[in-house]
């Protein structure tokens, strides 16, 4: 199940892999709940809604604060536990390393997640941020493995 760019996916289905690509300024978070099996990927593109706020009721997920909410409390209507979510973040990178990025985007979304994440009693379990490279993201649901591909390869998270 691909996850695009503004968007997210949540499920309980066990055999899905879900799949977001091209995080480079822009945040990916999973949840995972291993008990319940349940949980989703959310890729978002911007921090704050304020700037565009009738494109955030259109499409919440492509900023910060209402992709979280709105991820979140879907996560939750599946059963998950916020005592048993496990969160992993990656993105937020500054792609364009040779320009000056006056508005450090990626900085400003991560900053957003987990400030937002910590306001709401959720702790991110782990990250892959920063940098450069643009990552793709994928969260197993049968086990809640989360495996980002870049530049360098493949690995954990």
């Amino acid at each position: 199940m691909i996850v695009g760019v503004g968007e997210y996916c949540v499920t309980d289905e066990s055999q899905q892999v879900l799949v977001t690509y091209s995080l480079g300024s822009c945040a990916g978070v999973s949840a995972y709940d291993p008990s319940r099996k349940v949980g989703g990927l959310l890729h978002f593109m911007l921090p704050d809604s304020m700037v565009n706020q009738e494109k955030a009721a259109e499409r919440p997920a492509m900023f910060g604060d209402t992709g979280l909410t709105a991820f979140l409390d879907m996560v939750f209507a599946l059963g998950a536990s916020r005592a048993n979510l496990v969160i992993k973040l990656a993105g937020g990178a500054k792609p364009l390393a040779h320009t000056n990025d006056f508005f450090n985007i990626g900085e400003r979304n991560l900053v957003l997640a987990k400030r937002f994440l910590w306001k709401n009693g959720l702790m991110v379990t782990r990250e892959d941020t920063g940098g450069t490279d643009y990552r793709t993201m994928y969260l197993e649901m049968e086990t809640g493995r989360v495996v980002l591909k870049g530049s360098q390869g493949t690995w954990e998270l």
